[in-house]
């Protein structure tokens, strides 16, 4: 017999995914794992028989219930359910699914909407962090429509400012993990950062590129694929990760020079698919790496003035913007705060069917 689950389909900046209530998912890990691949329709490369979009970037959960912390609304727990595997993960935060947790919070009664503009502070617990958004609620209600534009998604939307506190090193205990700016592996400058998202930043011309690659280029390049996946496993090791070889982290980004007159351009592997765009926190490891002396793309980053900082992180899509205040320590690198534009659309409300596993 087929069971049913209440959830949300929304869009959260560049990515799709089911928003549920904690309190309507199994206790039990198992079997809460069992109905997310079963409501996706994992695995399978087509997710025909789910609602998933057979692309990790449609592929995503969130999880939200009121938080019992001191300041803060409600709780958010990222899970990524893996396409064409029987397997998901929580290794990884997503700040594109983020954004659509503040208007679920409000929609689903967890934070009251004041009039005019509601602020959420979300735990994240994938990687004990917080963020604080700014959802337009005219009325009480959340606003969707709006004029805000963001690179790979068609239209203008309500915009959502996502402030993040205290995500550098949230993942790998520091924001370079190692302690430092560069690091070689298999004979190729690496930077290792985490902003709130382990990265692994590559020079575009250290492994034969120029960065402005197509993605199905890119993809179709098994070989690359192939040296990329080596840098990777032992960039896991490095950043304090351990085995990365079921992980979705760390990211794999390629810098260049950029061509648009933003900060850097990106291609990003997620890991083993080229991103049609750039993570909101990938993004925001990248800039905050972009802007310190020595790091891989330094050398080629334009660098705006000023401790607070609007960077550009360009994408085979578009751009995404980043705001930065520096510390005032210059040889700290750890940014104060980092604050990035989003935007979110419910798309559905209902029940998700699904077929229990055996």
């Amino acid at each position: 017999m087929q069971k049913a689950v209440p959830c949300m389909l929304m869009r959260g900046g560049t990515s799709k995914g089911t928003y549920y209530l904690d309190s309507d998912l199994p206790a039990d890990a198992s079997e809460r794992e069992a109905l997310l691949l079963a409501v996706m329709g994992s695995p399978d490369p087509r997710q025909i028989d789910g609602v998933g979009g057979a692309h990790p970037l449609t592929s995503k959960v969130a999880i939200v219930k009121k938080s019992e912390r001191e300041g803060v609304d409600v709780d958010y727990l990222f899970v990524q359910v893996v396409v064409d595997e029987a397997r998901t993960t929580t290794a990884q935060n997503c700040g594109n699914i983020l954004a659509g947790v503040g208007p679920f919070a409000i929609d689903k009664g967890l934070v009251p909407a004041e009039d005019g503009e509601t602020v959420v502070t979300v735990f994240m617990e994938n990687t004990d962090s917080i963020a604080r958004q700014r959802i337009l609620t005219p009325g009480g209600k959340v606003q969707y429509e709006g004029d805000a534009a963001i690179d790979g998604v068609p239209g203008t939307h309500a915009p959502i400012m996502i402030e993040f506190v205290g995500v550098a090193g949230s993942s790998c205990g520091a924001l370079f993990p190692t302690g430092n700016v560069v690091d070689e592996i298999e004979g190729i400058p690496v930077t290792l950062v985490d902003n709130g998202m382990p990265v692994v930043m590559i020079a575009a011309d250290a492994v034969g590129l120029d960065g402005n690659e197509a993605i199905e280029e890119l993809e179709a390049n098994q070989q690359l694929k192939d040296k990329i996946e080596v840098i990777r496993l032992q960039a896991g090791q490095l950043m304090n990760l351990g085995d990365v070889s079921d992980k979705t982290v760390p990211k794999m980004t390629i810098v260049s020079r950029a061509t648009k007159g933003g900060l850097l351009n990106t291609r990003s592997f997620i890991p083993h698919r080229v991103h049609e765009a750039v993570g909101v926190l990938a993004a925001a490891s990248v800039a905050v790496a972009a802007v310190t002396k020595g790091a891989v793309g330094n050398d080629v980053a334009v660098i705006p003035e000023g401790e607070r900082k609007l960077c550009y992180v360009e994408h085979p899509t578009g751009a995404l913007a980043v705001e930065m205040e520096l510390n005032d320590d210059p040889d700290d690198p750890e940014p104060k705060s980092t604050a990035i534009m989003r935007t979110a659309r419910l798309l559905m409300s209902g029940m998700a069917f699904y077929i229990p596993s055996e």
